[in-house]
């Protein structure tokens, strides 16, 4: 069984493009795999997560003493006070947490992979490099 390709998920529960042919199939392989099921879950509630974030969601930037004492331990330097850093926009703040987001998706799916791929390997069926799902 050919899987869907975690990219192709990603559009899936991105919803941005105009439906083709490539994902009424791949929704119908979805429809029948667990795994496909379960990772297209987990891509729409992080795209819903992103997409409902309020800027009082966001990080806010840690005092100043920080930034002095890592400057200060970084060069060396005896404390000389520096002027903060501005703060992102607020459209670039939301852009960095959709980052973050997406980001955490992807180590996500890699973690998931490779947790298989280790599964496979630790029973012996990974041969040449390929798992069952490839032959």
């Amino acid at each position: 069984m050919t899987h869907v390709e975690s990219a192709h998920l990603v559009e899936l529960a991105l919803r941005n493009a105009t439906p083709t042919d490539a994902d009424a199939d791949a929704l119908r392989h979805v429809e029948q795999c667990d795994r496909c099921r379960d990772e297209l879950r987990m891509l729409t509630r992080v795209v819903a997560a992103a997409r409902t974030a309020q800027l009082v969601d966001l990080p806010t930037a840690p005092p100043d003493r920080v930034w002095q004492r890592i400057s200060r331990d970084v060069s060396g330097a005896p404390d000389t006070p520096r002027p903060p850093a501005p703060a992102p926009a607020p459209g670039r703040r939301l852009l960095l947490a959709l980052l973050a987001l997406a980001a955490a998706a992807g180590i996500a799916v890699a973690h998931r992979y490779l947790h298989e791929r280790a599964e496979f390997v630790h029973r012996g069926v990974v041969r040449q490099g390929r798992t069952p799902e490839q032959r």
